[in-house]
């Protein structure tokens, strides 16, 4: 079981305090998910497979994917499907990656992302970099809004923005089935996605 205290704050906190970095999130049992299921399988090996060490998170790698590759049901092994979504290695430096070199961005729909879980997860994040007010909302079985949260503005780097690229986004309620990234008129990208179960 994942235990998580959520901090609701107006600010955009930023990686770079030790405190709310990726790694100091102390989420246990959590598997690093890659399209090819080598990887993963080695990692999974080497514990017991009873139901308590069964990764409770998952984080994606998109670096396995090809450059403008759709991506959508490559994940679906590890119980998350991707709508309007595209596998880039970012040119434009204002949208530089976290920690691989591809990233995903919303295609052929600008602006629009869109994931479903197969099962429901109580915790979705993204590093994300945009360049207008990027919206992620958080639905239930039925579409129904059950939580929403906002990078209020651009972050894209050398902008003279106060919000750093690769800002962590994240939203936590029960019982998630679709979760949607929405910059209207505007372009973004996700690394590092995590959900948890």
């Amino acid at each position: 079981m994942v235990k998580e205290a959520i901090l609701k704050t107006d600010k955009i906190l930023k990686l770079e305090d030790a405190r709310f970095g990726l790694d100091g999130c102390n989420i246990h049992n959590q598997a690093i998910a890659s399209e090819w299921q080598g990887q993963v399988k080695d990692a999974k090996d080497a514990s017991a497979t009873t139901q308590e060490n069964t990764p409770t998170c998952i984080s994606l790698n998109f670096d396995d994917l090809k450059c403008f590759e759709t991506v959508e049901r490559q994940y679906e092994s590890w119980g998350v499907i991707f709508h309007n979504s595209l596998a880039i290695q970012p040119s434009n430096p204002a949208f530089p990656t976290h920690s691989g070199l591809k990233v995903l961005m919303g295609s052929p729909k600008s602006g629009l992302l869109e994931v479903s879980f197969l099962r429901p997860v109580n915790w979705v994040s993204a590093l994300v970099t945009s360049s207008q007010r990027l919206v992620l909302t958080a639905y239930d079985r039925d579409r129904k809004l059950v939580a929403q949260t906002v990078l209020p503005g651009s972050n894209l780097a050398n902008s003279g923005s106060s919000i750093p690229p690769n800002t962590l986004l994240s939203i936590a309620a029960n019982d998630i089935h679709h979760v949607s990234f929405s910059a209207f008129d505007g372009q973004f990208t996700l690394d590092n996605f995590r959900f948890c179960f």
